[in-house]
Parts: structure tokens; sequence; C-alpha cells
């Protein structure tokens, strides 16, 4: 007999597809149907405030996106420095596998800073320029608690003080953070601790002028990474801090590119150049002798 002689074969019937559910069953879910007001999701998170805070000035559509974005980038910001203070505590103790914990989660912050700019470059120069009057003269250049993470960092600028005067309070807390030791200060404070040898004008100086950089710091640093098995924790916190550094450069290239797309170059509110202004910022490095050390590796 061929094969053509055999008999046709049963085709099995498909499986029946699953019926979609329609709704999520909670029959068997213990819920607190019932939660006092006081212990409530949206009085813990103080949502009633959090979700009334955004006051558009115009009717223009994407004037909400733009008072979103900046809110949420300034609680970005607050967490951010809310690591770093801690972060600076483990270091001063010399409990360097806490602070590692702080840094990355700050990375994952500074994640999330730079894609707010994606959100942001969605609105054209049509959009953004239907509203823009209204800001009269606030501008992010304001932003004390951007101006308080370059200084906690390390990035000292007395000048931009002024900016803040009339805000008494903020002003406050940057002169003090202006005239405190920096993350980068600490970080030398260790290695001279560790042994290493940092020139004694890095580690008792004026912390409010900016930090120049010296060879013997760079000699430190690569001391670190020619004995990594020695030094493990060093060269752990040096690779945190460039990330720190990498991703903030990052962050203003952003911004500046996502300025360029929507005002052109345009001043800024603030009284800036916009654009140019920001090109200026590219240039800064919070840890100089980190990016030194690369070349002399």
């Amino acid at each position: 007999m061929s094969a053509a002689d055999d008999p046709p074969r049963a085709v099995p019937d498909p499986p029946e597809a699953p019926t979609p559910a329609t709704k999520v069953d909670l029959s068997d879910e213990p819920v607190f149907w019932d939660v006092p007001e006081a212990q409530s999701y949206g009085a813990y998170l103080d949502l009633e405030r959090l979700l009334t805070a955004q006051h558009p000035r115009s009717p223009e559509h994407d004037e909400m996106l733009f008072i979103i974005v900046h809110q949420t980038s300034e609680l970005w910001m607050k967490l951010a420095l809310h690591e770093l203070r801690s972060a600076i505590d483990c270091i001063r103790r010399d409990d360097l596998a806490p602070c590692f914990k702080r840094l990355t989660r700050v990375g994952h912050v500074q994640q999330q800073l730079l894609h707010v700019w994606d959100v942001l470059a969605t609105m054209t120069p049509f959009d953004y320029s239907s509203f823009r009057n209204q800001l009269g003269r606030s501008s992010g250049f304001q932003s004390w608690q951007y101006r308080l993470l370059e200084f906690t960092i390390g990035n000292k600028n007395a000048e931009v003080l002024a900016v803040h005067r009339a805000d008494p309070a903020a002003y406050d807390v940057l002169e003090r953070a202006l005239a405190a030791p920096s993350l980068y200060d600490e970080c030398l404070r260790l290695l001279s601790q560790r042994g290493f040898e940092i020139p004694e004008d890095r580690l008792v100086r004026d912390f409010a002028l900016p930090y120049a950089p010296h060879k013997q710091v760079t000699a430190a640093w690569l001391a670190v990474y020619h004995s990594v098995g020695t030094h493990w924790d060093l060269y752990e916190l040096a690779e945190r801090l460039m990330d720190l550094d990498h991703q903030f450069q990052l962050w203003r290239f952003s911004h500046l590119k996502t300025v360029e797309r929507i005002i052109g170059y345009k001043r800024g509110t603030g009284g800036t150049s916009g654009v140019a202004y920001l090109a200026k910022a590219l240039e800064l490095r919070f840890f100089p002798e980190l990016w030194t050390a690369r070349t002399s590796m």
C-alpha cells in the first residue's frame, strides 16, 4: 500500500483560548475597604497638596507638562541630596559599604532626571512660546536644590548665591553648604587618613572657594588604581564618583540640547544667555584628578 492509500489522520481540535478576564477577582483578597483618612495612601503621601500644586497661568495645554516636569525634577533632586548627605556621613566614618549603596541610588535618580528631558522635548517651540511669557523671570537657574547639589558634590561658586537673596531660608542653607566640605573634600580626607599623601592645603582650606586640582592628589588616585586588590574599597569609591560626574555631564548636555531644540539661542528667562551659558557648564568637572588619572594609567 502506498502512502497515498493511507487513511487520513484525524486532526485534533485546537485548544480553546482562555476566556479573557473582564475584571480582577477580589473575592478572596482581604482588602481593607474602610481605611480611616489619616491612615490612607493619600494622607501618607500628602497627595492633596501634591496634586493641587500645579497652577498653570495660561490656558495653553503644554504648560501643565512644563510645570510637572520641573516639579518632578525637584523631587528627584531632594532624594539625591538625601542620599548624598548619608554618603558623606559614611565617608567621614570610613564606612564605605553603605556609601556605595547611597551613591548607586543617586545614579538611578540621575537616570530619572536625564529622562525628564525626553518628556520635555516632546514640546515644540510653538507650544512653549504660547505660554513662555507667563514665566516672567522665573528660571531653573534659580533652583536652590540644584545649586545645593553642586555645592554638596564639589562645585563651589559663591557668585551664584546672589540670585537666592529673596529666599532667606534657601540662602542660609546654600551659604552653609558653600562653606562646608563637599563630598570630594571628604574623599580626600579619607585618602589622607588611609596614608596617601594629600597636600595639607587641600585638606585644610576655605571650602567656599572652588577646588583646584593638584598633581599629588592625582598621584594618590593613581596609587589606588595601580593596587586595586589592596585598596578595593577606595577603587570602588573612585568609580562611583566617576559615575556621578559622568551622569551629571550627560544631564547638562541633555539640558543644553533640549533648550536648543525648543528656544534656539534666545536668552533664558532668568537672564542668562541660554544655550551659550549651558555650554560653559559642560566644562565643569567635580573630580578633576580622577579624570586626569585616566590619561596617566
